[in-house]
């Protein structure tokens, strides 16, 4: 059984950064895609980033040139990096894995994290 274990988030100023990381353990293959997914109180959730097999990536126009997704596939995770976060940031990140060989980020996602909530505000 898959599972992926989220670390990272809390609360920071206008400005800031934060990382979260998504480590996955179990699982029995090495190719997977993953992306991070957050939902604010009262919006649809939204596909911030992923990243492909390949180590494509891939960003929303909200985030586009702040945040950073990569991964270390030695150790099974993958990392989101923040910068210049804003008050609509705020929301709970969630990490989502898709088993197999991508070369452009999946619409589905079979395992996710527990979520992770980031708050920003001064």
């Amino acid at each position: 059984e898959v599972q992926l274990v989220q670390s990272g988030g809390g609360l920071v100023q206008p400005g800031g950064s934060l990382r979260l990381s998504c480590v996955a353990s179990g699982l029995p293959f090495v190719d997977y895609a993953t992306a991070w997914f957050r939902q604010a109180p009262g919006k649809d959730r939204e596909r911030v980033s992923c990243i492909t097999t390949t180590g494509i990536s891939d960003y929303s126009d909200s985030v586009k040139g702040r945040f950073t997704i990569s991964r270390d596939n030695a150790q099974n995770t993958v990392h989101l990096q923040m910068y210049d976060l804003k008050p609509d940031d705020t929301a709970v990140y969630y990490c989502a894995h898709e088993p197999g060989t991508w070369n452009w980020c999946p619409d589905a996602y079979k395992d996710w994290g527990q979520g992770t909530q980031v708050t920003v505000s001064s």
